[in-house]
């Protein structure tokens, strides 16, 4: 399932892989015989994975101007043609919404959906000429449920999920196959990075969640404990959706990784939204 109806090894675009669910993306489908395009925001981390022997350029989703010249150099390197997108990189912004400015939402929106988007209308008409593709976009259980004190995080993968969904129905008389990934916790740098976005957007001293902030919310925030959530997996769980999403015949419209995730899916059918809201509340 690795190679191309050309018979060359199968290629892959993922960005975010300076580490996390990016980085093992890309060295486990590497392993496997993809040719793999790994991309980061920062040129240093781009070259720490040439020298572990992948194929890596800068595209910074806020960046139009990466995304453009970072998906041209994958072009020529291939000869115009790509079988598969990994929209995966993303931030998190913690704080309660009413103390989230503008800017910030804008700030957000810009990397976790608009710079998504903008890769992705680049792809899809290379997919349409060459007649297949696939499209995974890398969502979260934030996507379909919401935690207090995440609403940034959570509208842009609501956000997220609606393009997606969106997307493969109006693509599904087309050989791309557009799929959702919906990871639940998983190790990651992704709390420690949100750290700069809380202290550059959010005033918590004036907010009314003050107290909140000092005694509950600060002190997990900056936690340099090794303590993990009792359900994370490592990023090799969602490599492992990933490889059937990009391999198999006929790939989910979604995959969940975790065991939160699963619950929360059967929660959102099953419950009225005021005890889910009660439940997710308790949890947060």
């Amino acid at each position: 399932m690795t190679n191309s109806s050309n018979g060359t090894r199968r290629t892959v675009l993922i960005t975010g892989c300076s580490s996390g669910i990016g980085y093992d993306a890309a060295m486990t489908l590497s392993k496997r015989g993809w040719r793999v395009f790994a991309t980061c925001r920062k040129q240093d981390d781009c070259k720490r994975l040439i020298d572990a022997g992948l194929e890596s350029m800068r595209i910074d989703y806020d960046d139009e101007n990466s995304i453009e010249s970072g998906l041209s150099d994958v072009l020529e390197r291939t000869g115009g043609t790509l079988d598969a997108l990994f929209n995966n990189g993303a931030f998190m912004l913690p704080g309660a919404v009413e103390d989230l400015p503008r800017e910030a939402l804008r700030s957000i929106f810009e990397t976790n959906l608009f710079g998504y988007h903008d890769l992705t209308r680049r792809v899809i008409p290379v997919m349409r000429k060459q007649g297949s593709g696939r499209i995974v976009n890398c969502s979260s259980i934030l996507g379909f449920v919401s935690i207090p004190w995440r609403g940034a995080y959570n509208a842009t993968k609501y956000a997220l999920e609606g393009l997606t969904d969106t997307l493969r129905i109006e693509l599904r008389n087309t050989p791309i196959q557009v799929v959702l990934i919906e990871p639940g916790p998983i190790t990651s740098k992704i709390r420690q990075n949100s750290q700069a976005h809380f202290e550059k957007w959010i005033d918590w001293e004036a907010s009314p969640f003050a107290a909140d902030y000092r005694d509950r919310f600060r002190p997990r925030l900056y936690d340099k404990s090794d303590t993990k959530d009792p359900h994370e997996l490592p990023a090799s769980a969602v490599t492992a959706k990933l490889v059937h999403a990009l391999e198999s015949r006929r790939p989910n419209p979604r995959y969940y990784v975790t065991r939160p995730t699963y619950l929360a899916g059967i929660m959102k059918r099953v419950v009225s939204t005021r005890v889910l809201d009660s439940l997710l509340a308790r949890g947060s």
